[in-house]
């Protein structure tokens, strides 16, 4: 436009009307999370598979004779595949979100997200979504790899999807206050290797908890990581560790506090806005 030039109003587009959520603004920061992971798939789905194809044949080798019979009529290889996939998820729900947020931070571009008419709550669903859908994604692709090797059974889809959504969920959350709470890659990695990695080794994705003593059970109940991984276990050869519906209760109340924690962190700007 000229300068001096008069802004014809009637050729102007009318004003969008939000009302009480931004659905398209969510849907398009949710996309963005979408088409980030899917850019750089070599990295994000098909590392993932074969990391956890090489657990699976670790395992196996080493360990496969030796507990072969600890669940009757189930291999080691049929018990050990449903911890591997979700494992699988829960890491990469955990590194889609938090890398999201603590790269947008320190490159200065998280205002990019702050400007826009998106509230609180609308920022964290989306960031969730995205991370919930790498999740699945990830989870799904390792799944039909391991088809390939291992017998997979359904005992109960309700569970899997359950689990595979609330577990994706979580450290999805996770990863967004992970991400708002360090303000360096250093603190990143030190959540991932002093919490994430701990939690997700210990939870019995490559072994069931009553092989351990009672005081190390004891703790393996307070980790909310060993529910997901034996619910979702649960759906898939119909043995439990814990009983299937408090797992259902302890994931549902820590992605609701995780919840709160997160829209509370982003409602008041903490580290995020000065």
């Amino acid at each position: 436009m000229r300068d001096g030039a008069k802004i014809d109003r009637d050729t102007l587009p009318p004003p969008r009307h939000i009302g009480a959520v931004n659905w398209r603004g969510t849907w398009e920061l949710y996309l963005k999370e979408v088409r980030r992971f899917l850019k750089v798939y070599m990295q994000t789905i098909m590392a993932p598979i074969v990391t956890t194809l090489i657990f699976l044949a670790i395992f196996v080798l080493a360990l496969g004779r030796d507990v072969a019979q600890h669940v009757p009529g189930i291999s080691f290889m049929e018990f050990l595949a449903p911890g591997l996939i979700m494992m699988a998820m829960v890491q990469n729900a955990f590194a889609n979100t938090s890398s999201s947020v603590i790269i947008s931070k320190v490159q200065g571009n998280i205002v990019d997200v702050l400007m826009p008419p998106l509230s609180g709550g609308e920022i964290l669903a989306a960031y969730a979504l995205g991370g919930i859908s790498r999740g699945l994604v990830v989870g799904v692709a390792v799944l039909v790899a391991m088809a390939f090797f291992v017998t997979i059974h359904v005992h109960n889809v309700g569970f899997i999807l359950f689990h595979a959504i609330g577990a994706s969920m979580m450290l999805s959350l996770l990863g967004i206050i992970a991400g708002i709470w360090a303000d360096k890659f250093d603190h990143m990695a030190a959540v991932t290797n002093f919490i994430v990695t701990p939690l997700s080794f210990l939870s019995g994705t490559f072994y069931s908890i009553d092989r351990l003593p009672e005081n190390m059970q004891i703790v393996a109940h307070i980790n909310p990581f060993f529910y997901m991984i034996d619910g979702f276990r649960y759906g898939f050869i119909g043995h439990d560790d814990a009983l299937p519906m408090v797992g259902l209760v302890v994931v549902g109340l820590t992605n609701a506090l995780l919840l709160a924690v997160g829209y509370g962190m982003l409602r008041s700007g903490y580290k995020l806005k000065a």
